[in-house]
């Protein structure tokens, strides 16, 4: 379905009504029928990403299926979802930002990128390739663009996002003069249960006069999650910062003028706060225990733990800096006393950032992390005593979780499929109760694919 062309106002809540869309029709073939677990079963929807142009790149779509834990932990049982009309297959042209529902019966996506890029669809999951779609679409695109990030910030509650920079300055390159980085925001959140939009917000962010003027700016935002209280939206931001006596340069192409980077003086990590319902009154808070961004890359990486506390992942994208965060559930503000630190709890070098993980109950949390150069890693961490137990796999050194966008959590066990690009692998399922871990489904592969979720 081709989305409505709107044209955008700077009076959000007057275009709200003209946001939903009729649903429309699938008609891809089925793929042939396949025994499947009876009653009420517990789907497990796996993800992957498939190639574009380079081997790995997870551009050229995103595709999923459901099996069933009995599925998942059988290694007589084999998969191969990448022939045509194998599973579902979703419209975003790049790979979509799926969600879903903690019980695992919902699907949702916002199409990211392409002709539909901002449409918001939800799928029943019926097993195999055999979700669904129901309620309405939401165009999302007015708000957000067509390339917009979001995350289920709460059950039944999506919080999508998008942020521009404008740079302003005087004179005549060469002889200009930096002024500041105007980084202004969007948010929309959206009723998951009854697709539509609840309510949007646009602002500016509230950086002080001096940070400006220091070259500070926010280039991404990503993985808002809504606090335990259910009355703040914390929303993770890659924070930059440039030396503004630094010497500016010219694209010969573009004609846009830039200032070197000074990442190495950014005071710290930053998060936006808003009031939730209202997504108003932005706040930025500081950590002091961390300087890299918390904004995720296409996983969320921040949960509200047991108790009550927001645990927030940073430096996916640095090498060293796998650390882990805590805003205070009474205060609203980081913790400053707090700091987990994955590579000082392993005792390894080159942690290139914690890729996903997942808040599992106890204070316990399951990790997907990259070694340089090194290959793909699982973990179990303990935020409460800070620290991290390995959990062998034979893929590992072949292995990066750059694309990884989900991790299943059902009661006592946890869900990964792995496969390293081109090559079959398996589903591990993993009882973070017991500590064993089950290698289990098969998962063929096809040339520059891989596998990126489970949900």
């Amino acid at each position: 379905m081709k989305k409505t062309q709107l044209i955008k106002t700077a009076v959000f809540s007057a275009v709200i009504a003209s946001l939903t869309l009729g649903s429309c029709s699938k008609s891809d073939s089925p793929a042939p029928e396949q025994p499947q677990p009876s009653g009420d079963t517990r789907w497990i929807t796996l993800t992957a990403a498939l190639k574009q142009t380079n081997d790995g790149d997870g551009n050229g779509g995103t595709l999923a299926y459901g099996i069933s834990h009995e599925q998942a932990i059988n290694p007589a049982f084999e998969l191969d979802i990448f022939p045509t009309g194998k599973a579902l297959k979703l419209e975003s042209p790049r790979t979509s930002r799926v969600q879903a529902s903690a019980d695992g019966k919902y699907l949702y996506d916002i199409q990211y990128t392409g002709t539909d890029g901002g449409i918001f669809q939800k799928f029943k999951v019926n097993g195999q390739e055999k979700y669904v779609r129901e309620g309405n679409e939401v165009n999302t695109a007015i708000i957000l663009g067509t390339s917009p990030r979001w995350v289920k910030a709460a059950e039944g509650v999506g919080v999508g996002v998008s942020i521009s920079t404008e740079t302003a300055f005087t004179g005549t390159f060469p002889a200009v003069t930096f002024g500041s980085i105007k980084s202004t925001a969007a948010v929309a959140s959206l009723n998951l249960d009854n697709p539509s939009i609840l309510n949007t917000a646009s602002f500016d962010l509230p950086f002080t006069p001096a940070q400006l003027a220091a070259g500070y700016s926010v280039s991404r935002i990503d993985v808002p999650i809504i606090n335990q209280a259910k009355d703040k939206v914390y929303i993770g931001a890659s924070v930059s910062k440039i030396n503004p006596a630094g010497t500016p340069t010219q694209n010969a192409t573009s004609g846009v003028i830039s200032w070197p980077s000074d990442a190495a003086n950014i005071a710290g990590t930053v998060t936006i706060v808003l009031d939730y319902p209202t997504l108003k009154n932005p706040k930025l808070i500081w950590s002091t225990q961390s300087k890299y961004g918390n904004n995720g890359y296409r996983t969320m990486i921040q949960y509200i733990g047991d108790d009550g506390h927001v645990y927030q992942a940073t430096g996916v994208n640095t090498t060293g800096y796998p650390h882990i965060l805590r805003i205070d559930k009474n205060t609203n503000d980081y913790d400053n006393n707090y700091l987990f630190d994955l590579g000082k709890a392993l005792n390894v070098t080159g942690v290139a950032g914690i890729k996903a993980w997942k808040y599992l109950g106890n204070n316990k949390g399951f990790v997907l992390y990259d070694i340089d150069k090194k290959g793909g890693y699982l973990a179990l961490i303990d935020l409460s005593a800070k620290t991290a137990t390995k959990i062998a796999t034979e893929y590992e050194a072949s292995l990066n979780f750059d694309q990884h966008q989900s991790i299943a959590v059902q009661g006592d066990f946890v869900y990964v499929p792995l496969t390293p690009v081109s090559l079959p692998g398996n589903v591990f399922v993993y009882n973070w109760k017991t500590g064993v871990l089950t290698k289990g489904a098969k998962l063929a592969n096809g040339t520059g694919h891989r596998f990126i979720g489970a949900y």
